[in-house]
């Protein structure tokens, strides 16, 4: 791949194809419908998405879309996960099936919520 200089979710978003780009705006509304007051930014050439801290990252790759955030996250929905890659800090949709757009809202939430109560512990 060339070098990037996303400045914007949208400049990502525009160098996907059409079928990539309709699936990573599902992935972003169901982050964004659990955690609506959460940031989209670009962070590691990737749309991010932050709320008291990193809440996921998105992208597309050949055969897989990605779904990604700093670890550990997954362990909890490690059952609901089993059927996909998972690594310590992403989780792989095949992009032959369709993706689990609920259960990335519920992760997104649980991750906001995390991070919630990390940083009002931290303003104590």
């Amino acid at each position: 791949m060339a070098k990037t200089d996303f400045r914007t979710v949208e400049d990502y978003l525009a160098t996907r194809s059409e079928e990539e780009r309709a699936v990573l705006l599902k992935m972003q509304a169901a982050i964004l419908s659990a955690v609506p007051e959460a940031e989209a930014v670009i962070s590691y050439q990737l749309p991010a998405y932050k709320a008291d801290g990193w809440i996921f990252y998105i992208s597309a790759f050949t055969n897989h879309y990605s779904l990604s955030c700093p670890p550990p996250f997954f362990e909890g929905f490690r059952d609901e996960l089993s059927a996909y890659a998972v690594s310590k800090s992403a989780v792989q949709f095949p992009k032959d099936r369709p993706l689990p757009y609920e259960l990335i809202s519920r992760m997104a939430k649980v991750k906001a919520r995390e991070n919630h109560e990390r940083a009002a512990k931290q303003k104590i």
